[in-house]
């Protein structure tokens, strides 16, 4: 009787030991997976954090504007609208594509420009530089733009439009978030 209680007092105790091996390589590898995230990754993750409704002004005038998560979390669609032209009802879509940060900008211009995205060193702002444009620029288009992430409720956004004579034009705007 004796052997029988050590055989399984054995088995169990070795279950155990396999639970907590089991158990500490699983947390390794997700402490791993989020250590390794990339920049991109870093950057998608903090726009992520500003889904909800914005409101705020431009060039004086009063613009809305609501992140949603898109395609299983996959997309983030940001919708823009100031209820007359400019803007009337923008849209931009941020996605990752590999260890890139890319987003469409759906422009009252008529075109679809693309952006890469770079997280700033502070973690704070991601800054879209140009990629390239489908359809025509004789209406203008945005060639850069950034997103400061001031604190959960407050973020800035500034663009430089380029003019349809080929001017860029500095916008800046600073928005509150709603919901």
């Amino acid at each position: 009787m004796k052997a029988t209680i050590n055989v399984a007092h054995s088995k169990f105790l070795l279950a155990v030991l396999i639970c907590l091996v089991v158990a500490i390589a699983c947390g390794t590898s997700v402490a791993q997976t989020t250590a390794a995230q990339s920049d991109a990754q870093k950057a998608f993750e903090k726009l992520k954090t500003t889904v909800g409704s914005w409101q705020g002004t431009m060039m004086g005038k009063s613009i809305s504007f609501t992140v949603r998560l898109m395609s299983s979390g996959n997309t983030i669609l940001q919708e823009a609208n100031s209820g007359s032209p400019p803007p009337d009802h923008e849209i931009t879509t941020f996605y990752l594509d590999g260890d890139r940060l890319l987003a469409t900008h759906y422009c009252d211009g008529g075109n679809r420009v693309r952006w890469e995205g770079k997280l700033s060193p502070d973690g704070k702002a991601i800054e879209f530089n140009f990629l390239d444009i489908a359809g025509g620029t004789q209406r203008g288009f945005v060639k850069h733009t950034v997103f400061t992430i001031v604190d959960a409720n407050k973020q800035i956004i500034e663009f430089t439009f380029i003019m349809p004579d080929g001017k860029p034009l500095e916008l800046r705007g600073e928005f509150e978030r709603t919901k």
